[in-house]
């Protein structure tokens, strides 16, 4: 099996530890990649800190991705341009990107955007469950096997 790299999108990553765990165990390469305002440093993975700016993080995410990296996001624009680039995406809730969704999660996103700038409201997410921290696992040890 290839060296796999996982690199994760930091900002607001409720399974850094776990992914950063299973990688051990995988003998991946853990990448955290952040911004000025979010310094993040755990053991056992690499941060690399960009500067603050509108998706700076996500550009320079997808300038270092190889193919067959996996990438811990729950950013859906940046999920679309990794899996261009042939990477493995997932996010925190154990849902993997795929081409086969990416195209309707983009239009929900865009459809909530519209809705936010009419003024509407939506509902934010549900309290984290450990249902979600399992099903996350579960996939991220799938990828990594793949």
């Amino acid at each position: 099996m290839n060296m796999r790299r996982i690199l994760i999108d930091a900002d607001a990553c409720p399974v850094m530890d776990e992914t950063i765990k299973i990688a051990k165990q995988f003998g991946a390469e853990c990448l955290i990649l952040c911004d000025t305002s979010h310094r993040i440093e755990r053991e056992g993975a690499q941060t690399m800190v960009f500067s603050k700016g509108a998706d700076s993080v996500d550009f320079a995410l997808v300038n270092l991705l190889h193919p067959c990296d996996v990438v811990v996001t729950q950013d859906y624009g940046l999920a679309a341009m990794c899996l261009a680039r042939n990477a493995l995406v997932l996010n925190q809730d154990g849902m993997e990107y795929t081409a086969d969704n990416i195209d309707a999660l983009l239009l929900s996103r865009h459809t909530a955007k519209k809705i936010r700038n009419a003024g509407g409201r939506l509902k934010g997410p549900a309290k984290r469950t450990a249902a979600q921290d399992e099903a996350f696992s579960e996939v991220l040890i799938q990828l990594l096997q793949r």
